[in-house]
């Protein structure tokens, strides 16, 4: 601990390092405020049902994912995830469309280009998502919460404008913080948002635990031992990688000295789970169609499937859900990790892998192996995202602390986490400290 915090003193030591932390730190306390501001026209005192609404099942984890601004119907009600959801069309599209596709080689210009298509489609998904927001508290609220008339024209639009308005300035706030502050801005945003749920759905626990005697202080030891367990797990998930040797030709660097490069070599580090939390989120967008198809129909089995979908704790559910995750690993993996490229970079730069020719074998032998190291990957993705299931069905854990045993949640924060940790690092490693894992003795600068 004592070597921790002196690498965090080391840290405050940076004054560039500080003023990032600083920034986003604001930033993010802004983000959490406007989670907490209603909806103009909205009485905060009768959102009771909403709350109901939140407190299980696919409810809750959207409210999850907008920290609670769900739930409040806030201006940040829709959070972040309209950005999240045009960034995965973008980049889906970028697949089969040739415009993209160039852009994506363009470097810094296309990028610049593709972040804006990215906005305007986050918009135009807002103004759609919007609507049906509104449409669901004028299902779920009193009439009497609706302080401006249950169907007035005036707070449909106001409400509708602010939030697309609330969305674009998280996005804003997102795109601030990984350009001025530290981390991914975006990443950040949802994460915050999880863990503001995280200390009501362990009191939930506790209270359930001791109050309720349902198992006592033992239980709630044990639990906290295990969601240890997983995080490790999940951090083993994100880091492991399979490291492919690459040999460099003969080659001399010249300047004050000559160095002889011939033997030097080098690793392609190909990650087991490349595709992060990407088939989580896809599968459980899949999910959510057929309980929304079965329920706009009145029969008995369209009901028994909207009630098996509806429940993110039930066996049919975890089933197609870990099937889905695996699928998805598989095709996210394909379009996001491109071998043949990679095996082109290296042919220029005059590498090859000790016993590969050059160029298309070499592709295909990348392709082979990502193939290999997917399927355990995909394996244990799965696994962790049905895990809470697992420990709300043996454990009896409350359902709201159950999601933080695994699934999106979990694997967003331990990921923002690592990358977070890692960019302090470089700050600290360029100024000649070591990392904040390590001790914060000042080193010495390279002659």
């Amino acid at each position: 601990m004592k070597k921790f915090i002196d690498s965090l003193i080391n840290a405050w030591k940076i004054e560039e390092l500080k003023n990032r932390i600083l920034l986003t730190l604001g930033m993010l306390l802004v983000y959490r405020f406007g989670a907490q501001v209603t909806l103009p026209g909205i009485d905060a005192t009768k959102l009771g049902n909403l709350t109901n609404q939140t407190d299980q099942g696919i409810g809750w984890l959207i409210n999850v994912f907008t920290g609670g601004a769900f739930s409040q119907a806030s201006v940040f009600a829709l959070g972040i995830m309209p950005y999240i959801s045009a960034s995965i069309v973008v980049q889906l599209m970028g697949i089969a469309i040739p415009y993209l596709q160039k852009l994506q080689k363009d470097g810094e210009s296309g990028r610049k280009k593709i972040n804006q298509i990215t906005r305007w489609l986050t918009i135009l998904i807002t103004l759609v998502q919007g609507p049906g927001y509104i449409y669901n508290l004028y299902t779920t609220l009193p009439a009497d919460a609706f302080l401006l008339g249950f169907t007035s024209f005036s707070f449909l639009f106001s409400s509708v404008l602010i939030l697309v308005t609330g969305t674009i300035f998280a996005m804003w706030l997102g795109e601030k913080i990984t350009d001025k502050g530290i981390g991914n801005g975006i990443s950040l945003l949802i994460m915050v948002g999880i863990i503001a749920r995280m200390p009501q759905a362990f009191i939930q626990e506790i209270s359930s635990r001791t109050i309720q005697a349902n198992g006592g202080i033992m239980m709630i030891v044990l639990e906290i031992v295990l969601w240890f367990v997983i995080i490790i797990a999940c951090i083993l998930l994100v880091m492991a990688v399979r490291k492919i040797p690459v040999q460099y030709a003969r080659r001399t660097v010249s300047g004050d000295f000559e160095q002889d490069m011939m033997g030097s070599r080098q690793f392609i580090p190909l990650k087991l789970n490349a595709s992060g939390v990407m088939p989580i989120i896809f599968a459980q967008a899949i999910m959510f169609i057929p309980a929304a198809v079965s329920g706009l129909s009145k029969s008995d089995a369209a009901q028994s499937v909207a009630g098996m979908f509806s429940n993110p704790f039930g066996l049919v559910y975890n089933i197609v859900f870990a099937l889905l995750i695996i699928i998805f690993t598989y095709f996210y993996t394909a379009i996001t990790v491109p071998t043949n490229k990679m095996a082109d970079d290296l042919k220029r730069s005059g590498g090859f892998i000790p016993g590969i020719r050059p160029g298309v074998e070499t592709g295909d032998y990348l392709d082979r192996i990502m193939s290999l190291i997917t399927f355990p990957g995909s394996l244990f993705l799965a696994l962790i995202a049905v895990f809470p299931a697992v420990v709300v069905s043996l454990l009896k854990v409350q359902g709201a602390w159950g999601y933080f045993y695994g699934g999106t949640s979990l694997l967003i924060m331990v990921g923002v986490a690592i990358d977070t940790i890692q960019q302090i690092n470089s700050y600290l490693l360029n100024k000649h400290y070591d990392g904040l894992m390590k001790t914060g003795k000042n080193r010495k600068a390279v002659a």
